[in-house]
């Protein structure tokens, strides 16, 4: 059920080359990664949002403006968007390159948050 849900977001989104479920522990769910996603490594910095994530929700509770729902990191040769399931899980959607569209990202990570949220209810 993930894998597939995760296979369609990456082949609807064009310049997509991983999506990953995970939790806020680091602990992964479910991905899928093209060649060049895994030759860079690119779970192991999924894995390193946790601790983004986890300081984001602090912020958003210490501060009033609620819960982390979405956020974007863009680097050089990629681009990250995370979508929170709740405060426990996550999906990611990696792109890279010039004509990666992350709008389409976004949408498709909308749509799976939810299809999928019940999944993760804690």
């Amino acid at each position: 059920m993930f894998k597939d849900a995760l296979n369609q977001i990456v082949e609807r989104t064009e310049g997509s080359v991983a999506a990953l479920i995970m939790g806020t522990d680091g602990i992964e769910v479910e991905r899928v990664m093209h060649p060049e996603a895994r030759d860079a490594n690119l779970d192991v910095a999924i894995a390193e949002f946790t601790s983004l994530i986890r300081s984001a929700q602090r912020i958003g509770g210490d501060t009033g403006v609620g819960a982390l729902r979405e956020f974007v990191v863009t680097y050089d040769g990629v681009t990250f968007v995370v979508r929170l399931f709740n405060s426990e899980y996550f999906i990611t959607l990696a792109l890279a390159g010039s004509h990666a569209n992350i709008g389409r990202g976004r949408f498709e990570l909308r749509k799976a948050d939810l299809m999928l949220a019940r999944e993760f209810t804690v």
